[in-house]
């Protein structure tokens, strides 16, 4: 590795650390460092939301797929603009509202209050399944982090990790939710450029441009068309790829708590926009760079993630190399800090402030939240230091587990008036064993792999609806002995 590509990793890293530190004295409280005291323009939260979503999946997963087998690939973006969109329309304005309404900075709290549940089970459920589920996320994206920095710059995958994770780490406990919108709108800003300034550099040096390209793909038998063809399994495997990671985006706290933060309500349709449009053209212009890769590369690579890791090292000094390197690491890190800082505020405000004896002070509880930061940091690093060959399954299944356990039950809690408590409950469990087990479940109900959100996502839906209903008279019952309670 060079000293021009070290130069560039360390300055990129101090920029990050910078904003960090301007932050800092804006936290005074628990509810500056977990949603910035809902403060924040549309701007940021629309970049913020977004680049916590987007990981290194946009530079090597995506890219890669369209590499190996074409444009069919193209619907797993298609179902991810989807669903965003869909979380946009029906989950922002509404949540925003309903959290400042209910005075909740987290979603158990939120859940808690919004089912009437005095008796903690749900907010103690939430939590535990939030915290294991993020924590599981953030320990696969540590581990594609040491991975990345290994096979990009040559650094050592431990050595790496701890580098990785200390600055993740340093400007997320210094400046909380402020800190993290504000360095994922840089990082938003830096990928809109990298994903779009290199596959156009390697197509310009194509020597007949598209016609070029076409040649190629066809010679290697790859599809160029949206639907490979118009078979059950063609069109199975559509609705498998949209609403298999589509669906998702409704119980990912890392992406929904970003819409609590916005200083005006009204101003959610133009981050809606904002966002949608980054969205749109980093996922285009990273299937653009798997496409090229198929006419830039002579030979077909041997590890084609690293097609734009390739092509950027052999388009530019390795001092701009390095740079444009680091959008991959930033990639992954406006993903892990955003996932630190929702578990950290599950463990502090779900967890201890739910049991502690004692009253504290202003100041104690920004100290419990940020030392919570250290906790699910360091607990997530432990797990990675045991490398794991299935990185992209470890996301999926943290990312299917999320959206089964909370996407129903967020639908349902602003939407379903009649949801209640034990509907909420019997959605969360459902949900979560569904997404954990389903590799198990799947090959007794269907010889075609089923990703696992699909029945977690439906199973959840119907546990709630039905439970509620079931239990309304309960419902009614229990509260009202509630009240006479408080009345005696």
């Amino acid at each position: 590795m060079s000293s021009s590509t070290i130069s560039a990793f360390f300055a990129y890293f101090f920029i990050l650390l910078l904003i960090g530190l301007c932050s800092y004295k804006k936290q005074k409280s628990s509810a500056d460092f977990i949603v910035g005291n809902r403060s924040l323009n549309f701007w940021v939260i629309a970049l913020s939301a977004h680049a916590s979503d987007m990981s290194s999946w946009l530079f090597m997963a995506f890219p890669a797929m369209l590499y190996l087998r074409g444009v069919p690939q193209m619907w797993a973006g298609i179902g991810l603009l989807l669903g965003m969109f869909l979380n946009w329309q029906f989950i922002a304005i509404k949540l925003r509202k309903s959290t400042e309404q209910h005075n909740s900075y987290t979603l158990p709290s939120f859940f808690e209050k919004r089912f009437s549940d005095t008796s903690g089970i749900i907010r103690t459920t939430t939590a535990i399944t939030s915290v294991l589920f993020l924590t599981s996320y953030l320990s696969a994206g540590l581990m594609s982090m040491g991975l990345l920095l290994e096979s990009i710059f040559g650094i050592d995958y431990y050595l790496g990790l701890g580098v990785a994770t200390a600055v993740v780490v340093a400007y997320t406990f210094v400046g909380g939710f402020t800190t993290v919108a504000w360095t994922d709108l840089f990082q938003a800003l830096f990928l809109l450029a990298v994903v779009i300034i290199v596959p156009t550099f390697a197509f310009l040096e194509l020597p007949k441009g598209f016609q070029t390209l076409y040649t190629d793909t066809l010679a290697r038998n790859i599809d160029l068309s949206l639907v490979s063809s118009y078979s059950t399994e063609s069109f199975l495997t559509i609705i498998f790829l949209v609403f298999g990671w589509g669906l998702g985006y409704f119980g990912q706290p890392h992406i929904v708590t970003k819409f609590m933060g916005i200083r005006n309500t009204e101003e959610l349709t133009k981050s809606k926009y904002v966002g949608m449009s980054w969205m749109v053209i980093t996922l285009s212009a990273a299937a653009f760079i798997g496409l090229v890769g198929i006419s830039y590369f002579s030979e077909p690579l041997e590890k084609p993630e690293l097609v734009f890791v390739e092509m950027v090292k052999n388009l530019f000094h390795p001092f701009i190399a390095g740079i444009f390197l680091c959008g991959v690491i930033s990639a992954t890190m406006s993903t892990m800090d955003s996932q630190i800082l929702v578990a950290a505020s599950v463990l502090s405000e779900d967890f201890y402030m739910q049991f502690k004896k004692k009253k504290i002070s202003v100041k104690q509880h920004l100290a419990i939240t940020r030392a919570s930061v250290l906790v699910v940091s360091l607990t997530a690093l432990f797990i990675s230091f045991y490398k794991s060959s299935t990185i992209l399954d470890a996301v999926y299944y943290a990312w299917a587990g999320l959206g089964c356990s909370f996407g129903p039950l967020m639908l349902l809690s602003l939407y379903f008036k009649k949801a209640n408590k034990y509907g909420a409950i019997a959605g969360i469990l459902t949900g979560g064993v569904i997404a954990g087990t389903w590799d198990l479940i799947n090959p007794y109900v269907s010889s075609y792999p089923i990703p696992a959100m699909i029945p977690g996502f439906i199973l959840s839906t119907f546990s709630i609806f039905f439970v509620s209903m079931l239990t309304q008279q309960d419902q009614q019952y229990q509260q009202q002995l509630e009240i006479i309670e408080q009345t005696e």
